[in-house]
């Protein structure tokens, strides 16, 4: 899924990159010409040094011991991916590199939580999400978007796009749409369990409970729409 999101001749930077095989890959296929994967820690970044190795693409893929955008120079790469962390940190790693990143054509992200404050962020940010992706493997869901920088902001999102990607919405992905059932199923499960329990706090509970009801039923409209 990240993989076809990358834009064919860009260099890529992969940031937290794990054992390297998104560079291995995207090198191998002749999708980018040159890779930088970055990890924090040693040990990925010594697994991912042996597989370039072994395919013999030591001289197009470069390993480099990096806290998120730190040590990347400026123009080293078109494209950066960052993916499989949590939304808050991988804000942070954008806050902390945002004339870096801000530099590249395109950012391709797969937050793992928080999605809604990380949608929001890209957008005061100064970003456009362009494309936005879902796949379901192993009964998880993981949702990946592209976003390239924007001079000045367009519009002011709606909250139901920020929660589930206006793209995935307006395009009526199946992969969202499992999830939404999925979500809904669970929720309203929750409900029932509240109205038993009878407690301030389950009162309380149940308001936030119903606020999110009604998003799940309000995104399940784009669905039934034509």
């Amino acid at each position: 899924m990240l993989a076809d999101m990358v834009t064919p001749g860009n260099r890529l930077v992969d940031i937290g990159c794990d054992h390297g095989f998104l560079s291995i890959y995207l090198v191998s296929e002749g999708i980018c010409p040159k890779a930088l994967a970055m990890d924090v820690r040693e040990g990925p970044l010594t697994a991912a040094g042996t597989h370039v190795a072994e395919w013999g693409l030591e001289d197009y893929i470069e390993i480099r011991l990096s806290d998120g955008l730190k040590k990347y120079r400026t123009g080293e790469a078109d494209t950066m991916v960052c993916a499989g962390m949590g939304g808050r940190l991988m804000k942070r790693i954008l806050e902390e590199g945002m004339d870096k990143a801000a530099g590249m054509k395109e950012l391709i992200l797969q937050p793992q939580s928080e999605l809604p404050e990380f949608r929001s962020f890209l957008r005061q940010a100064g970003f456009r999400v362009t494309q936005e992706d879902a796949i379901r493997e192993d009964g998880k869901y993981y949702f990946a978007m592209k976003a390239v920088p924007v001079r000045e902001q367009t519009h002011r999102c709606q909250p139901l796009y920020d929660q589930y990607g206006e793209l995935l919405l307006k395009g009526r992905h199946p992969v969202l749409l499992q999830y939404l059932r999925q979500r809904e199923s669970y929720v309203r499960q929750l409900e029932a369990s509240l109205f038993a329990a009878d407690s301030r706090k389950a009162k309380n509970r149940l308001e936030e409970v119903g606020d999110e009801l009604k998003g799940i039923e309000e995104a399940l409209t784009f669905f039934c729409e034509g």
